[in-house]
C-alpha cells in the first residue's frame, strides 16, 4: 500500500523527488529525440545520398560527444559533488581544472587525427570517399564537445542541473536550425559545383558538409552560453573557495588517475553501444560494391540511416522516456536493501515499457508506408520494408535500456560490460556473415541490429532477475498490452487502407495514429493493465487520463 501511495503522487499534483532529480537525464532523452527527428527535414533537404555522406561524420560527432559526456563529464560530476558535500571547495575546483586540461588534450587530439586521417577514414574505413568533406568539418566539433562536457560536469557537480538542461535544449534546437540552414546553403552551392563537374554527388557532399558546419555553430553557441553562465557565477564560486575546510589539496596526478580510472568503464560502455553504426556502413558499402551497385549505395544507406534508423530510434527513445523515472526509484530501494519494494518497482517499470513499446512498434509496422511516404521523399521502398521488419527493436531496446541503466545504478558494472561485449560481438559477427559475406544489404543490417538488441535485453534481464530474485508477471505486463496493441493495430491497418487512397499519406498518418492510440489506451484500462496513478506518470499521462475519463473508463 505504501508503494502505491508513492507511485501515484503525480495524480495528487506533486512532482516526485526522483523525477525532479532526473530532469537533466530526461532532457537528454528528449533532446536525443530532437536530434533523430532532425534527420527528417535534412533528408528532404540534401536527399538520401546527402544523408548517406553525412552519416559517418554525424556518427563520429555523436560518439565523441557521448565519450566526453560519460567519460569525463559524468565522472567529474561525481568527484565534484563528493567534495562539495564535505566542504572541500578547493579540491572541487581542482577537479574542474584538471578535467578541463584532460578534455582539451583529448579534444585537440581527436580533432587533429580527424583532419589528418579524414581522407583515409572516408575511403578505407567507410568506403565512402566523398564523405571526407563532412568528416573534415566534424574535426573542430570534437574540441567544442570536450569543453561543453567539462562545463556541464562542473555545473551538475555544483548543483546547477537546470543550467545543464537549458544548455541541452539550446544545443539541440540550435543544431536543428543551423543544420538546416547550413545544409541548404552549402547544398545550393554544391549544385553549381555539380553542374561544372557533371557529378550530382558533389551537391550532396557539400550539403552534408554544410550540416556539420551548422552543428559546429550550434556547439559554439552552447559553449558561449555555458561560458557566460560560468563567468556570471564565478564570484560565488570564489567565495566558496575562501570557506574551504579540506585538510589537504589533492595533486593533479591523483585527480587525473581518478578521472581516467573512473571514466574508463564508461568509455567502454559508450564504444560498445554507439560504434556499430559505423561498422555497419562499412559492411554495407562493401556488400554493395561486391554486388556492383556502388552507384546507388550511398542513397540506399542514407534512406536506411535517415528513415529506418530515425523512426525506430524515436520509437525506442519514447520507451526509454517512459521508464526513466522508475530507474532512480529502483536503485534507491536497492540501496536501502528494500528488495521486495525493488522487485515491485521493476515489475511496474517493465509494465510501463511494454505499455509504450507494443503500440509504438505495432503502429510503426502497420503505418510504415504512411510514415515514410508522408514524412520523406526519395527512395522509400526499402526503407518501408526495413521499418516493417525491424520494429521489434523498439521493445527490446527499451528493455535493454531499463535493465542496463539499472545495472549502472546498482553498480553491476562488470556484468553490464560483459553483456554489452557479448551483444556487440553477436552483432558484428552477424553483420559480417549476413552483409559482407551473405550480401543481404539493408536486410542483413536490420537483422543484425535485432540480434544485438534481443541478445542484450535477454542477458541484462536474466542477470538482474537473478541478482534480486525478480520474477516476471506475464499476463498483465506483457500478454494484455501485446493483445491490446494487436487489436488497435488491426483497426489502424484497416483505417489506413481506407483513408490512404483518398486523403494521402500524412493526413492518414495523423488520423490513424490518433485513433489507434485512443483505442489502445481504452483497451488497456478496461483490461486493468494500468491504473490512473500509473498512467499519469507515463509520457503525456495527463492527456491519457483525460481521454480515459472522457470515454468513461477511468
Amino acid at each position: 500500500m505504501g508503494l502505491r501511495k508513492r507511485e501515484t503522487s503525480f495524480s495528487r499534483g506533486r512532482l516526485p523527488k526522483n523525477n525532479r532529480n532526473g530532469i537533466a537525464a530526461n532532457a537528454g532523452i528528449i533532446t536525443y529525440i530532437l536530434l533523430l527527428a532532425a534527420r527528417i527535414p535534412l533528408s528532404r533537404l540534401i536527399g538520401d545520398a546527402g544523408i548517406g555522406l553525412l552519416a559517418p561524420a554525424l556518427e563520429l560527432y555523436m560518439l565523441a560527444a557521448l565519450l566526453f559526456s560519460y567519460g569525463i563529464s559524468r565522472t567529474m560530476t561525481g568527484l565534484i559533488r563528493y567534495r562539495m558535500k564535505r566542504g572541500q571547495y578547493k579540491n572541487a575546483g581542482k577537479v574542474f581544472w584538471t578535467s578541463l586540461k584532460i578534455s582539451l588534450f583529448f579534444g585537440i587530439l581527436a580533432a587533429l587525427l580527424t583532419v589528418v586521417f579524414s581522407g583515409f577514414l572516408a575511403e578505407n574505413a567507410f568506403l565512402e570517399a566523398m564523405s571526407g568533406k563532412a568528416l573534415l568539418a566534424a574535426a573542430p566539433i570534437a574540441i567544442l564537445s570536450a569543453l561543453i562536457s567539462v562545463f556541464r560536469g562542473h555545473f551538475n557537480g555544483n548543483g546547477f542541473a537546470p543550467l545543464v538542461v537549458y544548455s541541452l535544449y539550446i544545443e539541440k534546437t540550435a543544431m536543428l536550425i543551423a543544420g538546416i540552414v547550413g545544409g541548404r546553403f552549402f547544398y545550393d552551392y554544391g549544385k553549381k559545383v555539380s553542374a561544372l563537374l557533371k557529378n550530382d554527388m558533389a551537391a550532396c557532399a557539400y550539403g552534408a558538409q554544410g550540416v556539420m558546419f551548422g552543428i559546429m555553430a550550434a556547439e559554439l553557441l552552447t559553449l558561449i552560453y555555458l561560458l557566460v553562465v560560468f563567468i556570471f557565477i564565478s564570484g560565488s564560486w570564489k567565495r566558496q573557495m575562501m570557506q574551504d575546510s579540506g585538510k589537504r589539496i589533492e595533486s593533479n596526478g591523483e585527480l587525473t588517475g581518478m578521472l581516467l580510472g573512473n571514466g574508463f568503464p564508461m568509455v567502454l560502455f559508450i564504444l560498445l553501444t554507439n560504434s556499430f553504426m559505423m561498422i555497419d556502413q562499412r559492411f554495407f558499402n562493401y556488400c554493395m560494391n561486391r554486388k556492383e551497385q556502388g552507384g546507388i549505395r550511398t542513397a540506399l544507406w542514407g534512406a536506411y540511416y535517415g528513415k529506418y534508423a530515425a523512426l525506430i530510434g524515436i520509437g525506442a527513445a519514447l520507451v526509454c522516456l517512459a521508464v526513466h523515472s522508475s530507474i532512480g526509484k529502483i536503485a534507491a530501494a536497492h540501496d536501502r536493501e528494500e528488495y521486495r519494494v525493488m522487485r515491485e518497482r521493476i515489475g511496474l517499470a517493465v509494465k510501463k515499457a511494454c505499455v509504450v513499446a507494443f503500440p509504438v512498434a505495432v503502429i510503426l509496422a502497420v503505418l510504415a508506408e504512411s510514415f515514410v511516404t508522408g514524412l520523406y521523399k526519395g527512395e522509400n521502398e526499402q526503407a518501408i520494408a526495413a521499418v516493417r521488419q525491424g520494429t521489434a527493436v523498439v521493445f527490446f531496446y527499451g528493455i535493454a535500456y531499463l535493465f542496463g541503466q539499472m545495472m549502472l545504478k546498482i553498480r553491476m558494472i562488470k556484468e553490464l560490460l560483459l553483456c554489452l561485449a557479448i551483444a556487440f560481438a553477436v552483432h558484428v559477427v552477424a553483420a559480417f556473415l549476413l552483409v559482407q559475406k551473405g550480401l543481404l544489404g539493408i536486410d542483413g543490417i536490420v537483422y543484425s541490429i535485432m540480434l544485438y538488441t534481443v541478445t542484450l535485453a535477454v542477458l541484462l534481464f536474466v542477470l538482474v532477475s537473478r541478482r534480486v530474485g525478480y520474477k516476471q508477471e506475464w499476463i498483465y505486463s506483457i500478454v494484455f498490452p501485446a493483445g491490446a496493441a494487436a487489436v488497435s493495430g488491426l483497426a489502424v491497418m484497416l483505417l489506413n487502407k481506407i483513408l490512404f487512397v483518398f486523403i494521402g499519406a500524412l493526413p492518414t498518418l495523423l488520423i490513424s495514429c490518433l485513433v489507434g492510440l485512443i483505442l489502445y489506451m481504452v483497451l488497456i484500462i478496461l483490461l486493468h493493465v494500468i491504473n490512473e496513478g500509473e498512467l499519469s506518470e507515463m509520457p503525456l499521462g495527463g492527456l491519457w487520463v483525460a481521454i480515459g475519463r472522457l470515454f468513461g473508463v477511468l
